[in-house]
């Protein structure tokens, strides 16, 4: 296991997530055509295949976004960040026993938590300083289906409560990022519209391109 000398940290931008069910070499090939671009962060969805050596494709994972000092994170299975060289854990709800989550990891990691339209996420990722905060769903999704629309008014309630990073997920595409101009965020969390793409590089090109041009 690699041992992480100095925390990396989530920047400003194109936050992928990835789906460790896609073929591994075609999942593999697009990572590594998708890194040829700066990117936020690299999440890992909790959504493995049964018998799949989750393990070891993490640390696969993890070394391709390591080599470009990208932060590489699990969704919700924290209890990982013990065994494996990942940067940081997503929760999609608040964790119960989040102090002892944190002892029993006994290193220090980025934490992120999904919001929606309940304020009490965000009071709760403030007090308990959490590295980042992701709304989901800005647009209806047909990946975010668990997720209710989040009102833009609650975004911009939460700037008045923190100063914490905020992405926003759902739907998102580049030709509705323009939509978002009113808002205060630092990037967009994408699935499907970079790795499904053909080229996954040209895609993040596209979205940070849109993402640029946005005002606050």
């Amino acid at each position: 296991m690699e041992i992480i000398k100095n925390r990396r940290t989530i920047k400003a931008g194109v936050y992928l997530v990835i789906d460790p069910a896609m073929d591994e070499a075609v999942l593999v090939k697009k990572l590594e055509d998708a890194l040829q671009e700066e990117i936020a962060a690299l999440q890992i969805w909790d959504h493995f295949l049964p018998h799949q050596n989750k393990a070891k494709l993490m640390e696969q994972i993890s070394a391709l976004g390591h080599k470009k000092n990208v932060p590489v994170l699990i969704n919700n299975r924290w209890e990982y960040l013990k065994s494996t060289p990942l940067d940081g854990v997503h929760f999609d709800q608040i964790p119960e026993h989040y102090n002892k989550i944190k002892q029993s990891v006994n290193r220090p990691f980025i934490a992120g938590l999904t919001c929606n339209n309940d304020l009490s996420a965000v009071r709760w990722a403030t007090e308990n300083n959490i590295d980042y905060i992701s709304f989901c769903s800005i647009f209806p999704s047909a990946t975010d289906t668990s997720c209710e629309l989040v009102n833009f008014d609650t975004i911009r309630e939460t700037r008045r409560i923190t100063s914490m990073p905020v992405f926003l997920a759902g739907g998102i595409k580049p030709e509705n990022i323009n939509k978002l101009n009113e808002l205060d965020f630092e990037g967009v969390a994408v699935i499907s519209g970079v790795m499904g793409a053909d080229s996954p590089s040209q895609a993040i090109k596209t979205y940070s391109k849109q993402l640029k041009t946005k005002t606050t």
